[in-house]
C-alpha cells in the first residue's frame, strides 16, 4: 500500500458534474443495398419448393419391369428361315466360275511375303521412338555421289604445291647451270640446326630471367628485342627442318 497516491483533494471534486454524450456518426449504407435485397428475394423465392412445381406424378403401372431394355430379335416364323434365304448348294457337276477377284484374296496374302516392320530408334528410357532414317544414324552421306572424293580446295592446293615446287626445281636447275649455287651437305645442315637451337636455348633462358614487371622502357625493349630474335630463330629452324635439301650460293 505505501506505493498507493491519493489524488488530491479539493472541493470542487464535490460539485455534481454534467454527463457529455457523444453522439456516433451515421451507419454506412451502400447506395446498391436496394438492388442486392431485390435480387436476393427473387432468386430465394424462386427456389423455395423442392424442384417445380407442377411435374408430371409417374403411374404405378409404368414401372421399369425385368429384361424391358434387352434388344430382341424379330421374330422369325420358322426356325430354318434363315437357312432358307441362302442360296442353294451347287452340284458336283457345275463348273467354278475362274478369273473373279474379290476386294481382299486370302490366298495371295496369306502366300505372299510379310512386311518387313519399320526400323526404328528410342532416344529416351520413356519409349519415345522416331524412324531410324530422320534420327541421323543411317550413314546416308556414303550413297552420295561424289562421296570419298578429294574436296576441289585440297585438289587445288596440291595443284598448287606441286607448280611451286616444280618452279624451284627449274630455278635451282639454272642456277646450278650457271654454278652460282651449290649443295649443303646433310652434316653442315644437322650442324646449323644444332647451332640455332643452341642460340634459341640461350636467348630463352635470358628470356626467363626478365622481371615480371616492366615498369621502364629499357625493360620493355630488352624484352621485345628477345621475343623478335627468338621469333626470327623458330622461322629459320623449321625452315631447316622442313626441307631436307637446300642449296647456297657459292662464295
Amino acid at each position: 500500500m505505501s506505493g498507493f497516491v491519493y489524488p488530491p483533494e479539493s472541493v470542487y471534486n464535490l460539485l455534481p458534474r454534467e454527463e457529455v454524450h457523444t453522439e456516433k456518426p451515421p451507419r454506412y449504407r451502400s447506395k446498391f443495398r436496394p438492388t442486392v435485397v431485390l435480387e436476393g428475394k427473387s432468386t430465394k423465392d424462386a427456389m423455395r419448393t423442392m424442384g417445380p412445381a407442377n411435374v408430371e406424378v409417374p403411374s404405378p403401372d409404368k414401372y421399369l419391369k425385368k429384361h424391358s431394355k434387352e434388344t430382341k430379335l424379330p421374330e422369325s416364323e420358322s426356325p430354318n428361315q434363315l437357312f432358307d434365304q441362302k442360296p442353294p448348294v451347287p452340284p458336283r457337276t457345275d463348273q467354278p466360275l475362274m478369273g473373279i477377284h474379290t476386294k481382299r484374296d486370302f490366298i495371295k496374302t496369306a502366300t505372299s511375303v510379310p512386311m518387313k516392320p519399320q526400323p526404328t530408334s528410342v532416344d529416351t528410357s520413356k519409349g519415345h521412338k522416331q524412324p531410324l532414317e530422320n534420327s541421323g544414324l543411317l550413314p546416308k552421306y556414303i550413297n552420295k555421289k561424289h562421296y570419298g572424293d578429294v574436296p576441289k580446295y585440297l585438289q587445288q592446293r596440291i595443284e598448287e604445291e606441286q607448280t611451286a615446287k616444280k618452279e624451284y626445281d627449274n630455278f635451282v636447275k639454272e642456277q646450278r647451270e650457271r654454278g652460282a649455287l651449290k649443295h649443303l651437305p646433310d652434316e653442315e645442315r644437322q650442324a646449323i640446326l644444332q647451332g640455332l637451337k643452341a642460340n634459341w636455348d640461350q636467348l630463352h633462358h635470358e628470356y626467363q630471367g626478365l622481371s615480371l614487371v616492366t615498369d621502364t622502357m629499357t625493360k620493355k625493349a630488352h624484352k621485345e628485342s628477345l621475343e623478335g630474335a627468338m621469333k626470327q630463330l623458330e622461322s629459320s629452324i623449321s625452315l631447316i627442318e622442313r626441307f631436307k635439301t637446300i642449296y647456297i650460293q657459292k662464295n
